[in-house]
């Protein structure tokens, strides 16, 4: 297929499929507003931005179905811990837009050793203006493995 022939056929698709709109604009700012609101961290106010049932996959596996869950789940494993966000895509869908969420997370281990550059992937289904999926992608398993030793 040529350069020209993929130009055709996007002209030919509905412009909905292929251009931003304000849904998918709003579901990047609802996300983005959870992820600072779970940073403070302040799961009443992330709660906001959640619609029910939530389904929330931390990494590992770990399902949640509220905010304070994974911030009770956080406060185990770190002494505390932030997101530098380096970007968001937005996907518009039927009826839902996906929006991920990419950058590495920075704090301290719980006994205060300081960490950076810990990769993570967060993904989101947002419906109706609100947040019904999160799932959780980082790479604390692998630096908890070399910290101590483990290679796998």
């Amino acid at each position: 297929m040529s350069a020209a022939d993929i130009s055709d056929a996007l002209e030919a698709l509905p412009a909905t499929l292929i251009a931003p709109s304000g849904e998918t604009a709003a579901a990047a700012e609802i996300v983005t507003k959870f992820l600072v609101a779970s940073m403070v961290p302040d799961p009443e106010t992330a709660a906001l931005y959640i619609g029910q049932p939530l389904k929330l996959t931390f990494t590992g596996g770990r399902k949640f179905t509220h905010p304070r869950e994974s911030t009770a789940f956080n406060a185990g494993r770190y002494k505390w811990v932030k997101k530098a966000m380096e970007r968001t895509d937005v996907v518009p869908g039927c009826g839902e837009t996906i929006v991920y969420n990419i950058g590495t997370l920075y704090g301290e281990w719980p006994d205060g050793t300081p960490f950076d550059g810990n990769r993570y992937v967060d993904r989101f289904v947002v419906r109706g203006g609100k947040i019904v999926q999160m799932d959780v992608w980082n790479d604390s398993a692998e630096r908890l493995l070399t910290r101590y030793g483990i290679v796998a």
